[in-house]
């Protein structure tokens, strides 16, 4: 079988639509339909079904996509392992993945403090959502991935190494000019009257729960379509926004925040393979640490307790020597 066609049926699955493949792959419908029947022919069971909004895999389908995928990315890494050492380059790039929030500010911090200690070094940063990020690195797509554990949460997966950088309060994110900008931690009931963006579940989710402890609700009236369009409407004046406290540095600045009094938190940390490390891997969580520190603000004198604790925090990810 020819690795295109499984190519093919992966960004098929990945997609949900022949039509988006083929324009992803650069070719007809037709011919990505041609190749996924003649996959089918060949392992004589259905891959793909069709639903309304296009299509999907098969029980069977999926399981071949999954092993598909691991081929792929092997067949990728003997590509570039080839190349470079056909060119005298040792070290493959490394491919870093983010929440929004944490590709905003800490993880991009981090690495300069990695080309800092290690030197030159080709890399890129893909953001994603949590879920979005943790089968990326388990499939070999990421070498590191900086999540968090809002809703949904993490799964627990024996092939992943997750370590906890640390707990992050979540603080109000303002219109500047704001009467609250700016002022001590706030109880929610004194803006839970106001009208709320958000981008997603997670920090909806978030929100939701702090304002039930305290006996409000809060009016999610607007939604985002990610973080750089839920901070817009904040700036215009239309809403405010529960937002990550180590984004805070990193906004516009026609913004503001207010910390609330016993803030949701949300935990973040890495997670990597367990075998097949990066080289730069190590030295890259050593700066994750120290940039989530520096960026993380003064927490309120608080500890997180009912949903919102983190029985981790204890025992945080440290930086080892500089080296």
């Amino acid at each position: 079988m020819e690795l295109t066609v499984w190519r093919t049926f992966v960004t098929v699955c990945r997609l949900g639509s022949l039509s988006a493949a083929a324009a992803e792959l650069h070719h007809t419908q037709s011919a990505v339909s041609r190749q996924i029947a003649g996959l089918e022919r060949q392992l004589g069971v259905d891959l793909m079904e069709r639903h309304a909004r296009g299509v999907r895999p098969t029980p069977a389908g999926e399981v071949f996509r999954r092993h598909a995928q691991a081929t792929l990315n092997e067949a990728d890494r003997a590509v570039r392992a080839a190349r470079d050492a056909g060119d005298g380059t040792s070290t493959k790039p490394l491919v870093v993945g983010a929440t929004p929030s944490l590709a905003a500010g800490i993880v991009p911090e981090a690495v300069r403090g990695l080309l800092e200690r290690v030197g030159p070094l080709n890399w890129s940063l893909l953001p994603g959502l949590s879920a979005q990020l943790h089968p990326r690195v388990v499939d070999g797509d990421l070498d590191l991935a900086v999540v968090t554990d809002a809703p949904p949460g993490l799964p627990d997966d024996p092939r992943i190494e997750r370590r906890l950088l640390g707990v992050d309060d979540m603080v109000v994110v303002l219109p500047a000019g704001h009467p609250q900008a700016g002022r001590n931690p706030v109880h929610i009931q004194a803006l839970a009257e106001q009208t709320w963006v958000e981008d997603n579940d997670g920090s909806a989710a978030l929100l939701r729960r702090h304002a039930a402890r305290a006996g409000v609700s809060a009016r999610i009236d607007l939604a985002a379509a990610d973080l750089l369009g839920k901070l817009a409407l904040v700036a215009s004046g239309h809403a405010i926004a529960l937002i990550p406290g180590v984004l805070s540095c990193a906004l516009r600045a026609d913004v503001s925040t207010v910390p609330l009094v016993d803030p949701p938190t949300r935990g973040i940390y890495t997670i990597t393979p367990r075998r097949d490390l990066h080289p730069s891997t190590a030295p890259l969580l050593d700066q994750l640490a120290i940039a989530f520190a520096a960026a993380r603000p003064p927490r309120a004198a608080h500890r997180p307790t009912g949903t919102d604790a983190h029985p981790e925090a204890s025992a945080p990810y440290m930086p080892g020597p500089a080296g």
